[in-house]
């Protein structure tokens, strides 16, 4: 019987294991675990830009790009240990810089 099969019996039992295989386990769930993450977040359509990408396309410094994520303004996803800008977040700011130039 497979780990899969036992798991959806849906039976009470008990299991003797010895630690490393439980940390075995545990790594293997984790690391699905992560996979699946990163599977969803590059699935939706969203585009991403780095961050030299984003600054240049904002005319602004890496530095602005830290202060705004410091203070919530354009905050970076994390994607596979890099940070990366939503495209919609950047064209958020782009559209609302636009405006307020407008109504100067």
């Amino acid at each position: 019987m497979s780990i899969k099969e036992i798991l959806s019996s849906d039976s009470n039992l008990s299991v003797t294991i010895k630690s490393t295989d439980l940390k075995e386990f545990a790594d293997h769930i984790i690391k699905q675990t992560i996979k699946e993450v990163l599977a969803s977040n590059m699935k939706s359509d969203e585009e991403y830009l780095t961050v030299n990408e984003t600054a240049k396309m904002l005319c602004v410094n890496r530095s602005t790009l830290w202060s705004w994520n410091k203070k919530g303004y354009l905050c970076p996803v994390e994607i596979g240990g890099k940070r990366r800008y939503k495209i919609s977040d950047i064209d958020s700011i782009l559209k609302n810089k636009r405006t307020d130039e407008e109504h100067e």
